[in-house]
């Protein structure tokens, strides 16, 4: 006997609709591995579509006060907790994640970004007023870019989203906000939520794949393309930009060193291995901030292995119903495809401490792993796994540890473990990455910028430099002569 899918639609110019030609796509939950319900594969009409009501409410939108904007967002922001259930479990179905953690480890930090943007929405002002040439008043007007084209991945789907549209709005642009084709029913419901709060066209979803995003990015209407993923497609991105300028926005992978010295006394030791192992493997390392690059200083690289291999085999995954555990599946079967075969390439110097293989046979489940004896040249430290695996480096001293930290074309997020403040100051300066933690990993606030430089990206999450970025500066001069 089998059971009916359900039905997840496109939300555009205020209204939920199909994909024009009628195709679709299954969904599947990666924690049974079974399809639970069919979205839009959207074609270029349904891209028309919904940028032609993005365009079309953009003055209207763009000409309410932030005070008006401010008190929308604000409203969205208590609609997410008077329905989080709703958002839960859809989040859970989605990606298979714990539910007990999605509750605490998502929908709150979700409703402080979307409050912390409400409150940015009114503070677009200019810097600066005055006579530079004489007889001539110049001001600085700041104003949103207009429609935005906005395309999220799969590891945080809402979370993602509320990056995406949050800031947007507040800014007073319109939105065209596409999921991941593998988890968008959280976003579906976002749209249901956000539609009854703001006026038709200013928040539009489209479902589908990479051609749907494409064809976003590519279509004439947009001023701006913003999208959290992978290298390769942040690049995609960005030469389609480029054919008619666009402004881009690029949130993409991460390869975080986690850079512990010999300083730690035990106390400090143990809870550097508790707290790594938790931001190595929370959402099954599908973080591009995870903690999953280590580098431990010589003299004390085995007692810390020794630990680390014992953290991840008390760290459990499973199904999201059980309250035990701290991650749940892959996302997909490419994705467990791609983590093992990391596993099962890696060189002969190398030696698995811990996992390293996947777990049960139904869903997408992959053991808590530890990998030490690795140099910096192998295809594990250079590349992102993007799954629950922890890579051991052991370095001889500071400058070792900045050229191996430094060494990857990743630069979103890193680490510092030591009890020498000078060091650790030290060590901000020089490692090249966008954040840089210490004696402590993964944390992330509202009024704090997230992003990173090289092949990570550029742009600014979160914080007033995420809230800049979806705003243009223009120059204002006038003659005060009569």
């Amino acid at each position: 006997m089998s059971t009916e899918l359900r039905r997840l639609r496109n939300y555009i110019d205020g209204e939920f609709r199909d994909a024009a030609d009628g195709r679709t796509t299954d969904v599947v939950n990666p924690a049974t591995g079974e399809a639970y319900a069919t979205a839009p594969l959207s074609g270029q009409a349904d891209v028309d579509a919904a940028m032609a009501a993005a365009a079309a409410a953009f003055p209207a939108w763009r000409d309410q006060t932030p005070a008006e904007r401010q008190k929308a967002l604000l409203k969205i922001a208590d609609a997410f907790e008077e329905r989080a259930e709703e958002l839960i479990a859809a989040e859970v179905e989605n990606t298979g994640k714990p539910i007990g953690l999605t509750r605490s480890e998502e929908i709150p930090p979700m409703v402080d970004q979307i409050r912390f943007f409400a409150g940015a929405a009114r503070m677009l002002e200019g810097r600066a007023a005055g006579e530079y040439m004489e007889g001539l008043t110049s001001i600085v007007r700041r104003e949103p870019v207009g429609v935005c084209a906005q395309v999220a991945p799969w590891n945080y789907p809402m979370m993602m989203a509320v990056w995406k549209f949050a800031p947007a709005l507040a800014a007073g642009n319109t939105v065209v906000l596409k999921p991941s084709d593998t988890t968008p029913a959280s976003t579906v419901l976002i749209a249901e939520i956000i539609g009854s709060i703001v006026p038709k066209g200013v928040f539009n979803v489209i479902c589908g794949d990479r051609d749907s995003g494409r064809a976003m990015v590519e279509h004439p209407v947009p001023a701006m393309a913003s999208i959290t993923g992978s290298v390769r497609a942040g690049i995609s991105v960005a030469e389609s930009a480029a054919k008619d300028v666009k402004r881009v926005h690029l949130e993409l992978g991460g390869k975080a060193p986690v850079v512990v010295f010999e300083d730690l006394d035990s106390a400090a030791m143990a809870k550097a291995v508790e707290d790594i192992s938790v931001a190595g493997f929370f959402n099954a390392g599908q973080d591009c901030t995870a903690a999953t690059r280590v580098l431990v200083q010589e003299s004390i690289h085995d007692e810390f292995v020794a630990a680390l291999a014992k953290a991840a085999a008390d760290t459990k995954t499973g199904m999201p119903d059980d309250e035990d555990v701290l991650y749940g599946p892959l996302n997909n079967p490419n994705q467990l495809k791609q983590v093992t075969g990391f596993i099962e390439r890696l060189p002969a110097h190398a030696k698995v401490e811990a996992g390293g293989h996947r777990v049960g046979d139904k869903g997408y489940f992959y053991a808590p792993t530890v990998v030490s004896g690795l140099k910096q040249d192998d295809e594990i430290i250079q590349n992102e796994v993007f799954g629950p695996v922890i890579t051991v480096q052991s370095f001889s001293d500071e400058t070792q540890a900045v050229e191996w930290a430094n060494g990857v074309e990743y630069a979103l997020a890193s680490s510092v473990w030591t009890k020498d403040h000078s060091r650790a100051m030290r060590m901000a300066k020089v490692l090249d990455f966008g954040c840089v933690w210490i004696n402590t990993h993964i944390p992330l606030v509202a009024e704090m910028p997230h992003g990173g430089f090289k092949k990570s990206g550029y742009g600014k999450d979160l914080s007033a430099y995420g809230f800049d970025d979806y705003t243009r500066i223009k120059h204002v001069m006038t003659s005060i002569e009569g």
